[in-house]
């Protein structure tokens, strides 16, 4: 009988220990949770449990409240969110539109056989600025130019290593206008005299198919003259024959195939390391802003293309630009000199300064060098491919015309104007560009400001003929009123007439604003003298290459333009240059 004796009296212990557990919990502060709580038999651990999460409530209920955090931070985080969508959407749509605006363009009206014949010479800078803000419903616009398209020449130098598609930087000449006022007639053709006594262009078919007529003759009014320039040689012999320009778009496509025969030459089976030098040995002659990029490019390309393609070319490719005058880029301020001479350096282009091309072979040139001493030295420097960038001379249109006109007998470098663009000795004959003489340096800007300038000159010469011939009109009909006050009603439509032909007749000769003038230099770098205010800002860098770019992004024609480069340096700089050779 012990055993069960022994385990009453443990139970009964264990009853008392549990009463006083209750009475001891009792009288303790409970929680919100505790008061609610029904006592049960649970196992121990359960009751650990449960005192553990009570006093861990009474603890966080001590501690004082946490306020909410504001969201007022994430409102304007939303909102701008938001403004950022819809603004995406919306300049995708105005795009968008643009686009089919561009590819839809309205009907225009017939010439009108009674308004005058404005003739149009060109698709360049000069000329296509004038056609772009010339309301084409005053006069009949006809536009002879071999060249179907506009170039932006800005960007030709990328073209040359791939870096942007020739066709980005095209602008269709009959996509353009196609959208005038009025129909535009195009005919795509070189103009080969023009006859100023009987007012007379006469034209040519050169394209490779030809019709039953290839030439024939274009009557004008008015006549502009925006033809360009071609390549000056100065008389020295073998440039045009063994030398490559860069100025139209067929010349780019040539330095590019080039580039490429020289590479693929140079690594032929069993040549010899002297021609294999000679061979990539290229030399650029003219230290202008073309020259400048195109040595830049040409260097980019081989830093980031072709050595990795062609790694045995990698020790012997090489790049000179030679200059006649003491510093390249002479337009530009002294620093910009100084650091796009450094740049050079650092990029392993040779800059050959004072050093005068004399002659040109199929394998070297013989140049002409001054010496610190002030010695002339003769040396001959070979090359694979030359690039001939520097100077203008006259076409032979330009020349035939000069001859025509007693007052242009000492013109030698274009067709000198006046302050209105007028060609001295003429009436009625315009001319803007590179084959004006102007006082201004032969550069796009200055075409691109003489055409605008020159298209609110007509405008403004159109509404003075319709206000005159309101004028005409309205005296006619004063003197014929019946009454004084329908005399009086009349003179006052000729007085508000008359100030208005004053207000138009307000337009003062042409003046040039100087915006500034850039240049790329390589390694994604950039030199710009922009005109500010009475001075000039001076900068150079990678800063100033994005300048470069944005700057250049916006004086494109067209959207389609704007687009396509953006495009062409994307895909450049995530895959590459093309070293393909066509």
């Amino acid at each position: 009988m012990a055993p069960p004796m022994r385990t009453m009296a443990a139970r009964s212990a264990f009853a008392q220990l549990q009463q006083a557990g209750r009475r001891a919990y009792a009288t303790t502060r409970p929680s919100l949770v505790a008061n609610r709580a029904q006592w049960t038999s649970r196992p121990v651990s359960h009751q650990i449990a449960l005192r553990q999460t009570i006093r861990q409530q009474s603890t966080d209920a001590s501690k004082p409240a946490v306020k909410p955090k504001s969201k007022g931070r994430f409102r304007a985080l939303r909102w701008t969110w938001r403004i950022s969508y819809l603004s995406a959407i919306a300049g995708a749509a105005y795009v968008g539109y643009g686009i089919w605006e561009m590819r839809n363009p309205d009907d225009q009206p017939a010439p009108d056989p009674n308004k005058k014949t404005l003739v149009v010479l060109g698709t360049g800078w000069g000329s296509v600025s004038l056609l772009k803000k010339l309301d084409t419903e005053n006069y009949n616009v006809v536009v002879v130019s071999p060249r179907n398209y506009f170039l932006f020449t800005p960007l030709l130098p990328s073209c040359t290593v791939g870096t942007i598609e020739h066709r980005s930087i095209m602008e269709p000449i009959r996509n353009f206008l196609r959208h005038k006022k009025a129909a535009v007639k195009y005919y795509e053709a070189e103009a080969t005299k023009i006859d100023y006594e009987k007012r007379i262009v006469y034209i040519n078919d050169d394209s490779e198919i030809k019709g039953d007529v290839s030439a024939t003759e274009v009557p004008f009014d008015m006549l502009v003259i925006g033809v360009g320039a071609e390549n000056a040689t100065f008389g020295i012999p073998g440039v045009r024959e063994h030398g490559l320009f860069l100025k139209e778009v067929g010349d780019a496509q040539r330095i590019r195939n080039r580039i490429m025969d020289c590479c693929e030459t140079a690594t032929f089976k069993d040549q010899s390391p002297e021609e294999i030098k000679r061979l990539l040995h290229m030399v650029v002659v003219g230290g202008g802003p073309t020259g400048v990029e195109f040595a830049g490019e040409l260097q980019d390309f081989f830093n980031s293309d072709l050595k990795k393609w062609l790694p045995e070319i990698k020790d012997t490719f090489k790049v000179t630009l030679v200059e006649a005058l003491p510093n390249v880029l002479p337009m530009f301020s002294k620093q910009l000199i100084e650091y796009t001479e450094k740049t050079f350096k650092e990029e392993t282009i040779t800059i050959r300064t004072k050093t005068m091309v004399k002659k040109v072979t199929d394998k070297f040139i013989e140049a002409e060098s001054t010496g610190p001493d002030g010695k002339k030295i003769v040396e001959q420097i070979p090359f694979g491919l030359l690039v001939w960038a520097t100077g203008n001379a006259l076409r032979p249109l330009v020349k035939d015309f000069i001859s025509q006109i007693p007052a242009q007998k000492d013109s030698r470098r274009g067709l000198a104007v006046n302050e209105y663009l007028v060609v001295k000795g003429c009436e009625n004959v315009w001319a803007v560009g590179d084959c004006a003489v102007a006082n201004y340096a032969p550069t796009a800007q200055v075409a691109s400001q003489e055409g605008a300038w020159l298209a609110r000159m007509f405008n403004q010469m159109a509404k003075t003929q319709e206000i005159e011939a309101e004028l005409a009109e309205l005296s006619v009909k004063q003197e014929t009123a019946p009454n004084k006050d329908a005399r009086d009603t009349v003179f006052a439509d000729i007085k508000d007439l008359q100030k208005r032909l004053r207000r138009i007749k307000q337009i003062g000769p042409f003046e040039y604003t100087h915006q500034g003038s850039l240049a790329y230099i390589g390694s994604e770098k950039a030199v710009a003298d922009i005109a500010w205010l009475s001075g000039n800002i001076a900068s150079g860098g990678t800063l100033t290459y994005l300048f470069w770019r944005s700057a250049y992004i916006s004086m494109c024609f067209s959207t389609r333009n704007r687009i396509l480069v953006c495009v062409d340096w994307f895909k450049s700089k995530i895959f590459g240059r093309d070293v393909s050779r066509v």
